[in-house]
């Protein structure tokens, strides 16, 4: 292991990585910025040593989720044929560009608003489970973990795995972050844990088509990639671990934190700022979510105690 090894460094990637492997996302909208704002490593070197890493990472994740039988591969497939050979073009186009300046601005910007949505898609989904009168926890739990069979969308399968692929190439966010966003819109009967797992493994191609890319024209650092790996091996195992067995309600909760906080940091929030926001969000979140599963259990019991069964069905 080289001399200048930052164990610090990947600390950092190890925490990062958990996160990766319990949503899917926060890699590049996390690991980069870390780099960048923490250890002043140059933007282009970032997103080579990122991409590089992911590569090795992402594939630790889906084999986890790929055994407990939480992936789409229809789905894998489809945006695989849109993403792989956009990244690498992604790759040209960020050297072209010089890797800053008003087009990356503006990128940030658009994802920020798209992640945003996205979380509040999910809480508006789960408040409408709720004013029904079913509980989407316990609901998430009653098959089994059972893949529900969805109607693939080719075309605009391809068309978002496109577009991801481009944005990974310039900026190595979006692999799971606006990828996973897409695939909430798309296909919303998929659980949270197969969103992550599908997710998971479309990223594999997606993120070794940037890499090559990167190690060719980018700026790839060993010394960078190496600590990162350190960390981000061990934490997106644990990661995936936990949410290809946790119940749906929980990954969705953390779906929603990781969304609303990569949403802030790509309108440019500062570390400071960013972790008193989300430590408010998540305690509010919390005290709202314990009114709303009180009332809602309050609810399922009241109806339970109308429904009058009778006594040759409680034999049976």
């Amino acid at each position: 292991m080289p001399m200048d090894f930052d164990w610090t460094m990947a600390l950092g990637s190890f925490l990062v990585a958990i996160i990766v492997g319990l949503t899917g996302m926060g890699g590049g909208a996390l690991m980069t910025p870390m780099l960048v704002t923490f250890f002043g490593v140059s933007p282009l070197a970032a997103v080579s040593s990122d991409l590089v890493a992911a590569a090795v990472m992402k594939p630790v994740g889906s084999a986890v989720h790929y055994r407990q039988g939480t992936i789409d591969m229809r789905l894998v497939g489809w945006l695989c044929v849109g993403s792989v050979p956009a990244a690498f073009s992604g790759v040209l186009l960020a050297r072209a560009l010089g890797h800053g300046g008003e087009v990356e601005d503006i990128i940030s910007k658009a994802m920020g608003v798209a992640l945003m949505i996205a979380a509040a898609g999910l809480v508006f989904r789960g408040y409408l489970s709720r004013r029904a009168g079913t509980d989407p926890d316990a609901a998430d739990e009653k098959d089994g973990g059972k893949a529900p069979r969805v109607t693939v969308r080719p075309v605009p399968t391809v068309v978002v795995g496109a577009i991801g692929g481009v944005v990974v190439g310039v900026t190595s966010v979006g692999s799971g972050s606006l990828i996973i966003v897409a695939l909430l819109a798309l296909y919303p009967a998929l659980k949270a844990n197969q969103l992550v797992g599908t997710d998971l493994l479309q990223a594999v191609p997606l993120v070794f088509a940037a890499a090559i890319g990167h190690l060719l024209f980018g700026d790839f650092r060993m010394e960078v990639t190496a600590a990162l790996l350190v960390g981000s091996i061990p934490g997106v195992y644990l990661g995936s671990r936990i949410s290809s067995r946790a119940p749906g309600g929980i990954i969705r909760r953390m779906l929603t934190i990781v969304l609303v906080a990569s949403s802030l940091k790509m309108f440019g929030l500062g570390a400071v700022p960013l972790a008193w926001t989300m430590t408010a969000f998540i305690a509010v979140s919390a005290a709202v979510w314990l009114v709303l599963r009180h009332r809602t259990a309050r609810a399922l019991r009241a109806g339970a105690d109308t429904v009058k069964v009778p006594p040759d069905e409680l034999v049976r």
